[in-house]
């Protein structure tokens, strides 16, 4: 399938006006194949060597989820190394809402002539690995699903995985390619049957009894849970022996500074005949399926995935999986394994994960969901429903650029005004006249944000209950956005005819503009102060000035641009990234590890932040436009091998600041994900015939 995508180029800035202008308009056809074909080579593959070194291979993580917030995570060998890790992971609102690992792992033992190969691996304590099935691993591909090869003596077996892209079931195929002699195929399932932040212990509540299904079991270890039904394509027999596995280990959660051995369940094993040239698949839902829809359910996910043989593909393929669509919600999850949808990173990875690729009716109900949970003008920050929190003073100006993306996207920028301009002037009143945690506009038309003890910008991380970048005052991106969203709202309402806003709002741009230059530029530094407060002003180099270069309505000079830019370049620029914090600070932290503690230290201290690098992309090609292009494509470029390195596939949260700067945090994140997406457009964009 070919999506044409109607595209219009970005806005520049006009020194001599009081806002930014169009430079001009032209009609582009960017096309995403999104069918793709694998080659004859496996793009992503990794040897037998790589996968029997543990210290390779254990850092190495596969994801695969569905559009109903479920996954399937684990490493490239199927070895645990985090309690989120889960074959079967899965939301339970008959207990918290929350995500539950109910199938943790499946033991597969290739049987011959009453010899047995175990082909699992787990790690137990004194850094024992039992058994040690990724010795029989010979290769592995990614595309288009996840498949591992085994040999054992004269038994080739290959397992191959995927996840139902609408209903809450995972599935194996298993093939024998060749064997020498009668074979059997035992597989043992794991479970854990606990909350996905928890780990649990053997205990006597366990329900261990099973029921009977085609072709295989359901289970419910506790009340208030979904049962697990497990079933197997091929008649097969199920032996029931209920025991629990003790100390199974999770050597993330031990780097990590948390608890890391739990015990896990098996309520038996299955084993059934397989014969050379045979497929037999297994599969583990929360609802049972017929034995020839198990085939038919496989076979029509494989059609309709997009295959990770190509660079973009593999963005795309790794953007579809953010976008969570469990009943008549849809959002966006920020990130596997362990986020929850946080407003600020929908909007920001909102054009990337969804207008670029033309999906312009699942981005206009992600909108229309968030503005529908808005409180006063704020949009929710972290959660939804009862339990979203409200504390972020840039969530809904980036809220107001995304629709300022969306617009342009879909050339509606005369209808905007109609339909969401009453929730625009409920923010712009709600920040002027002051809202909750003292989010308000001073006198000069700036807006000052923060309360003792929080964090309202994205630079929000906590430790022993304090913030570490706290930023009281007038942060500098927050007022970025601010005047981008009042610039863009006069134009709105210039477009829709709607006098009494224009009135009422059109001289306060030029005042903003003023102010900002006068608050946070600095002539003989040459770049802007992070944020002020009263009379102080940190002059801490960090990223965030970055945005006055890459909104649509910035509030400083094209020279001013170029002078920021060239300090972020300077001091901040990496290969995967912008760093949260300048190299020169006594406070920078180059390495993102350890406890939590440590770790949210370093969070905004200097990791790196690959979706940093969109703005940087926008504001550099602004500027620089063709002859900027020759950098910006080697940055993109950059990242190919990075999907080989963390999550297969896919872009991780963050980075060490230090080279070699190596993958942390989240092993899949939308905002890297999403601006990866769209460096790449406007590198298409800018790349076009003049």
């Amino acid at each position: 399938m070919v999506c044409p995508v109607n595209i219009v180029t970005a806005h520049t800035y006009n020194a001599n006006s009081k806002f930014i202008v169009f430079l001009h308009r032209r009609k582009i056809m960017l096309y995403l194949n999104l069918s793709g074909g694998a080659g004859t080579m496996s793009y992503i593959k990794f040897d037998k060597y790589q996968l029997i070194n543990l210290e390779y291979s254990l850092k190495r993580e596969m994801l695969r989820s569905n559009r109903a917030g479920s996954y399937a995570n684990t490493t490239i060998i199927n070895c645990n190394t985090r309690k989120y890790h889960g074959l079967l992971v899965t939301p339970q609102p008959g207990i918290d809402h929350d995500m539950h690992v109910l199938l943790s792992s499946i033991d597969e033992t290739i049987i011959q002539r009453d010899a047995e190969f175990n082909l699992a691996i787990h790690k137990y304590p004194g850094n024992m690995y039992n058994p040690k099935g990724h010795k029989y691993i010979r290769d592995f591909t990614a595309d288009p699903f996840p498949l591992l090869t085994y040999r054992v003596g004269g038994a080739v077996l290959t397992r191959e995985s995927l996840f139902d892209s609408k209903e809450d079931r995972f599935m194996i195929k298993y093939t024998l390619v060749e064997a020498h002699s009668p074979t059997k195929l035992r597989l043992r399932p794991f479970l854990a049957f606990r909350n996905y932040h928890t780990l649990t212990r053997e205990n006597i509540f366990a329900d261990k009894k099973f029921e009977k299904v085609p072709n295989g079991i359901k289970v419910r270890m506790y009340q208030g849970y979904t049962d697990l039904y497990m079933q197997i394509s091929k008649a097969n027999e199920y032996i029931h022996v209920p025991d629990w596995y003790h100390n199974i280990e999770y050597q993330e959660e031990m780097e990590r500074g948390y608890e890391f051995q739990e015990d896990l369940y098996t309520p038996g094993f299955f084993e059934v005949e397989i014969k050379t040239g045979e497929s037999i698949y297994f599969c583990a839902g929360t609802d049972e399926i017929s034995i020839p829809g198990i085939k038919r359910a496989y076979t029509k996910e494989l059609q309709n995935r997009t295959p990770r043989d190509t660079f973009e593909h593999c963005l795309i393929n790794a953007a579809q999986q953010f976008i969570i669509k469990r009943g008549k919600q849809t959002s966006i999850l920020p990130g596997y394994p362990w986020f929850k949808r946080a407003g600020r990173d929908t909007f920001v990875s909102l054009p990337g994960l969804l207008l670029v690729t033309g999906d312009f009716k699942t981005a206009k109900a992600i909108i229309d969901q968030m503005v529908s949970e808005m409180k006063g003008p704020l949009m929710p920050h972290y959660g939804s429903g009862n339990s979203a929190t409200y504390h972020a003073a840039d969530t809904s100006l980036w809220f107001i650029w995304a629709l300022q993306q969306y617009a342009m996207f879909t050339h509606t920028e005369k209808k905007i005004w109609k339909e969401y301009g009453g929730k625009i002037l409920q923010i712009l009143e709600g920040y002027r006249n002051g809202t909750d945690f003292n989010i308000h506009m001073d006198t000069d038309g700036l807006i000052y944000a923060g309360i003792h003890g929080m964090a309202l910008t994205w630079m929000d991380s906590f430790v022993y209950g304090k913030p570490v970048t706290p930023r009281t005052g007038k942060a500098v991106e927050i007022n970025c956005l601010w005047y981008n969203a009042v610039c863009y709202a006069v134009e709105s309402a210039e477009m829709a005819g709607d006098r009494d806003f224009i009135n009422n709002w059109s001289p306060l741009p030029e005042k903003i503009s003023l102010s900002f230059i006068e608050t946070f530029w600095n002539p003989d530094k040459k770049y802007l102060a992070d944020y002020v407060n009263g009379e102080y002003k940190d002059w801490t180099v960090r990223p965030n000035m970055l945005f006055a270069t890459s909104l649509p309505f910035s509030p400083v000079t094209e020279e001013m641009r170029k002078d920021v830019l060239s300090r972020v370049r300077q001091e901040l620029l990496t290969p995967r990234g912008i760093r949260t914090l300048t190299p020169k600070s006594p406070v920078y932290k180059g390495i993102y590890f350890g406890t939590s503690q440590e770790r949210d230290l370093a969070y905004h201290q200097g990791s790196v932040r690959p979706w940093l690098l969109g703005h940087f992309a926008e504001g550099y090609l602004k500027i620089h436009g063709k002859s900027g292009l020759g950098m910006i494509k080697n940055l993109y470029a950059g990242f190919e091998p990075v999907l080989t390195e963390y999550g297969i596939g896919t872009i991780s949260e963050v980075y060490d600041g230090d080279p070699p700067h190596t993958p942390r945090g989240a092993i899949s994140y939308a905002d890297s994900v999403a601006e990866l997406i769209r460096i790449k457009w406007l590198i298409d964009i800018y790349d076009q015939p003049q």
